[in-house]
């Protein structure tokens, strides 16, 4: 999460403050959307296996709902924050605009560790979270998603529990369920697969082969895990992998120069995505520390862990060679890092731009149950793909337009959206 002393909202703002005097939008377009029009701050009282009761603190913030009901992941970590929730509903607000899907910002959390709760424990909190905002979320209103330790399983808790306070069935309640349980195919490959798109697309502009090219990642959940399967696909080579170690409660970076195998590393991953560094030694992986992966002589850097990762104290560690920044991870670069990264004239794909296949596919989920069809698992990552391919084209084709950085163009379109869309309802 967050390092300390860092207030990921105080960034969401400062990028938008940014846009707000590119578009040269009025007073209260600014109020309106600088800040999440709802918020949600509750207890969860749990009865722990030992007998004992614990209350965890949750959240729900909806940023804005102009463009359609609020979409969002629940995450739970021990380092969750108001503010990170905050910043997160306001990207989310944008990634859906970018893409151009009909949906708005929201984003939710519990103060937890998973890795230390029982699964009927696990249970107690997702049902305990639904319980709270039964009247407050719906397939119409607000519809959570799954996101960091958070996973298909506790989605379904969530939507049993919202059912039966209900008294009925809603499917289009909350993505990322299980497939047959109302989730779609291709919902797990679905960010990865679209970081990796918009990675394509910028290398042909570049005139770059994928074949020709090695990446070095941040990360290796499931955003990570399927960015590098597909980039392998193209004929690219990932040397090197950071992620977060439990067990040390600190982070390495795993290089194998000849290439890094997902398949074969995720046999020594655990479900939260750390990887064993003892068995991955006996593979023949260099441990290093965990920033190593910024410093890597690569011509692709694919932040896919957690916000804040490359900022202004390290960014000039970012090797001559990168020539391209695909950020998989919400909010990883800060915008000190953003300044240096720019004039360098590495070309960034933005976060709320790479990783909005995870949200596109959701909205497609949302779009299945809602009409009880669901289409094969070709479909879905076609139409996928025709998503997302159409979203960075039209920043790309603005950023070279208007000379604007491509974070920047991104946020142009999609704040243009949302705020026609607030002007348009008469809200401003």
């Amino acid at each position: 999460m967050a390092k300390e002393g860092f207030n990921p909202f105080q960034m969401a703002q400062a990028q938008f403050d940014k846009v707000a005097d590119l578009l040269e939008l009025d007073e209260a377009t600014r109020d309106l959307l600088r800040n999440p029009m709802r918020e949600y701050a509750f207890t969860i009282p749990v009865r722990m296996d030992d007998g004992t009761m614990k209350v965890f603190r949750g959240f729900r913030v909806q940023h804005n709902d102009s463009r359609g009901p609020c979409k969002g992941g629940i995450r739970f970590h021990p380092q969750e924050t108001i503010d990170t929730v905050r910043a997160l509903s306001m990207w989310m607000t944008w990634k859906c605009a970018v893409v151009d899907i009909p949906l708005g910002g929201g984003k939710g959390g519990v103060i937890c560790d998973p890795h230390n709760l029982s699964a009927r424990e696990q249970e107690q909190i997702c049902r305990g979270w639904v319980r709270q905002l039964a009247k407050n979320i719906g397939p119409l209103s607000d519809v959570p998603a799954p996101d960091v330790m958070t996973n298909a399983q506790h989605m379904l808790w969530m939507l049993d529990e919202y059912e039966h306070i209900h008294g009925n069935k809603y499917p289009g309640l909350i993505t990322g369920k299980p497939v047959g349980m109302g989730g779609s195919l291709g919902r797990t490959e679905a960010t990865g697969y679209g970081v990796v798109y918009t990675l394509r697309e910028a290398l042909k502009q570049m005139n770059i082969k994928a074949a020709d090219t090695v990446a070095s990642v941040q990360g290796f959940g499931n955003v990570a895990q399927y960015a590098i399967r597909l980039y392998n696909q193209l004929g690219g080579k990932v040397i090197c992998v950071a992620c977060w170690d439990q067990n040390d409660q600190k982070s390495y970076s795993f290089r194998k120069l000849d290439g890094v195998n997902a398949d074969s590393l995720l046999s020594i991953t655990d479900r939260f995505g750390g990887i064993d560094k003892n068995k991955a030694r006996e593979m023949g992986y260099e441990i290093l520390p965990g920033e190593a992966w910024l410093e890597q002589d690569v011509d692709i850097l694919i932040p896919a862990a957690l916000e804040h990762q490359i900022t202004e104290e390290n960014v000039n560690k970012i090797a001559p060679r990168v020539k391209v920044i695909a950020e998989g991870a919400n909010g990883p670069t800060t915008p000190e890092a953003d300044k240096v990264i720019a004039a360098r004239n590495i070309f960034m794909i933005p976060d709320f731009l790479a990783n909005a296949g995870g949200v596109t596919c959701s909205y497609f989920e949302q779009v299945q149950c809602n009409m009880n069809y669901y289409w094969e698992k070709d479909e879905v990552l076609s139409k996928l793909d025709t998503k997302m391919t159409s979203a960075f084209l039209a920043v790309s084709e603005l950023a070279r337009k208007k000379k604007l950085y491509m974070r920047d163009a991104a946020y142009v379109i999609s704040v243009g959206r949302v705020a026609q869309a607030c002007k348009d309802r008469g809200w401003v």
